[in-house]
């Protein structure tokens, strides 16, 4: 058994974090959280479950008498959104958002990736003449750990570009739908609310430039500055962008490393291997049994707009996207990738589940059964484009590790 360098054998927690470090050890401590609260919710003490999430916390005078499913959502989320944050001004920074030329693929064949699952959900629900458009974002989502999970499992033996084509694709994509939730999930605006966090952001911001990093202080702050976003009606993880943005992704003079390096190995532990279980486990907790049962359940066009959305849409959006985007510009992939090496990526790409689920539960009213509906077809549609990705994935593998062969033969000079 490995010890620390003081040679005492590491702990449950250390252990746990360290852990979590690997993509598909997150992915499924994540799993766990959605399958856990779907056994329960749908057991014969799926009323206990109910009553936790709808059981009420917090100070009403300060508007924040929250069920514990909602601070879940709005509460928990934002440290995984400031991660998500820190995360996009490493990538603007120095990473793969810093040349636009050099990105312009990626990030276009994210807006392809939304418009197709938008297109698909739309096309649904015309067909069927329900008339709820309003849950059209969705399926628009790419989950980052879940998707690179399977990718880093089932892709062994593609290039190493591929791997850096999803994660820019993701990263873009989280930003879009970061903007699709400011922008489509706000109702009304408390003006005075929301110039206050800003102006509580922009003092956090001038706090971190100047390398003041006192958690006594930011901590505290950077509470206000949430509590202040959701009295102001804008979706209170947006508060967590913003700071996460403000960030210095550049290390100065002394520094060993950026402080958004320092900030993400920090704190990505909490999110990974708390926040993100824990939103799963209030979001996921459907009953089934009391929505109609899982066939009327399947056959919502709610539902059917969201599961085929995530793998069908993303396919569609992305590959298709990417394939116009090199037969009729002069854009190209490069770094010995092809348009047939996408095809995989943008099946599980489809693999929305922690965004798409967060928006299910802001489309709809939680007492409209198609708020229960799309919750579930989130995680059928990851699924979907899970099993279906993994099998491209092993696929196109073995044929590149074919032709590399072909290429190469043993004892060829």
């Amino acid at each position: 058994m490995s010890t620390t360098r003081d040679g005492r054998r590491p702990g449950i927690f250390s252990t746990y974090r360290r852990r979590l470090e690997n993509e598909t050890f997150a992915g499924l401590v994540l799993l766990a959280g959605a399958v856990v609260a779907l056994v329960w919710a749908n057991s014969p003490w799926r009323e206990s479950y109910q009553a936790l999430a709808d059981h009420v916390v917090g100070p009403e005078s300060l508007h924040l008498a929250l069920p514990v499913s909602g601070w879940a959502a709005d509460g928990l989320l934002a440290i995984f959104f400031f991660v998500v944050g820190l995360e996009l001004k490493t990538e603007f920074v120095t990473g793969a958002l810093r040349d636009a030329r050099l990105a312009l693929v990626p990030i276009l064949a994210a807006v392809f990736g939304m418009v197709g699952p938008a297109v698909v959900y739309t096309v649904v629900q015309a067909v069927s003449g329900t008339g709820r458009y309003e849950g059209w974002a969705i399926p628009v989502a790419t989950d980052i750990a879940f998707a690179v999970a399977v990718l880093g499992i089932f892709g062994r033996g593609l290039p190493p570009a591929v791997r850096t084509f999803l994660l820019t694709l993701a990263v873009v994509d989280d930003l879009l739908g970061i903007t699709v939730i400011a922008i489509f999930y706000t109702e009304e605006i408390h003006l005075l609310a929301l110039l206050g966090s800003l102006a509580l952001t922009a003092v956090f911001a001038l706090l971190v430039n100047r390398r003041v990093t006192h958690w006594w202080l930011l901590v505290p702050l950077a509470v206000v500055a949430w509590a202040l976003m959701h009295a102001s009606g804008v979706h209170a993880t947006i508060a967590g962008v913003l700071m996460g943005l403000t960030v210095p992704a550049l290390a100065r003079g002394g520094e060993e490393e950026a402080m958004t390096h320092r900030f993400v190995e920090r704190i990505q532990p909490w999110s990974a291997g708390l926040v993100l279980p824990i939103f799963a486990f209030f979001a996921a907790g459907v009953s089934v049994v009391d929505s109609g049962g899982l066939g009327g359940m399947l056959a919502d066009p709610v539902a059917v707009g969201v599961y085929v959305g995530l793998p069908l849409g993303k396919l569609l959006g992305i590959w298709g996207g990417v394939a116009l985007l090199t037969k009729l510009t002069r854009l190209r992939l490069g770094s010995g990738i092809d348009l047939a090496d996408i095809f995989p990526v943008a099946m599980v790409a489809g693999i929305g589940f922690t965004v798409s689920l967060l928006i299910a539960s802001l489309s709809f009213d939680p007492s409209d059964p198609a708020s229960a509906h799309a919750r579930v077809a989130v995680l059928l549609g990851s699924l979907i484009a899970a099993v279906l990705g993994a099998i491209l994935l092993r696929l196109r593998a073995a044929v590149r590790v074919r032709g590399r062969a072909a290429q190469h033969p043993r004892g060829r000079r």
